[in-house]
């Protein structure tokens, strides 16, 4: 019985959260440049998503670039946003055959212009699509995503359009990028590393998190049905007891 097998359908979990870590040893321990680590990653990222599409999830959302990660080498960025340029071109076919809704959250004005302009067209394109939404982490921290909410409460009590006292965690929540989106239900990190990263961290409160130590670009659907069996062994109480569950 293969994995997928396994899997209660009617327990899915509604919203995937993938921190896609890896390219670079990947591509170090095959004795090639980091780049062709992200080259081979763009093909994990194809058989998730079609794999999230056959299954029906909702949402998923891919950590693909940090705000941080513009420290990187200028080549290895220069060569990450070309190959985000290509690539969205080349699936954009693949999105509409799959009913497959584009989006992306972080401060996209960093993004170079001709990114920007392909990134716009394609969210654009895919805007009337009603299947899996896909999300992708650009230029994106989680602390400045917070701050920005902040700012934006501040500006709304300061010109009268909201009062202090009405300030609860609904407020908070519709003041950030994931607004019109449900948490994700379950946190996957490649790789075998045990962090965060400065990913989600408000909307992941509740997550169950799931890490493994195979690197992104080895990463394919039978290890998204592995995580998602492992999400539905757990028991989820959101701080009740198990009997209150029961």
């Amino acid at each position: 019985m293969g994995f997928k097998d396994q899997i209660d359908f009617s327990k899915l979990p509604q919203h995937i959260a993938i921190i896609m870590d890896g390219n670079g040893r990947w591509a170090k321990g095959k004795g090639k440049l980091r780049v062709f680590g992200h080259r081979n990653g763009v093909l994990s990222v194809r058989d998730i998503v079609e794999a999230s599409v056959e299954m029906g999830i909702g949402y998923l959302t891919l950590y693909t670039f940090s705000s941080e990660n513009w420290n990187r080498p200028r080549l290895e960025v220069s060569a990450i946003m070309e190959l985000m340029v290509s690539t969205i071109h080349k699936e954009i076919e693949n999105f509409m055959r799959n009913n497959v809704r584009l989006n992306a959250i972080g401060d996209l004005k960093m993004l170079p212009e001709k990114c920007f302009r392909e990134l716009t067209w394609a969210i654009d394109k895919t805007s009337a699509n009603s299947g899996l939404t896909l999300t992708l982490a650009l230029s994106y921290s989680s602390r400045n995503e917070m701050v920005q909410a902040a700012k934006n409460i501040a500006c709304k009590v300061k010109s009268g359009e909201l009062n202090a006292e009405d300030i609860d965690e609904r407020t908070f929540a519709a003041n950030l990028y994931t607004r019109n989106m449900p948490d994700p239900e379950l946190l996957i990190r490649t790789s075998g590393e045990y962090r965060i990263s400065n990913y989600l961290l408000w909307q992941i409160a509740y997550a169950e998190l799931y890490f493994t130590p195979k690197l992104w670009p080895d990463f394919r659907r039978e290890d998204l049905y592995d995580a998602i069996i492992d999400y539905q062994k757990r028991e989820r109480r959101f701080g009740l007891t198990s009997e209150q569950l029961n």
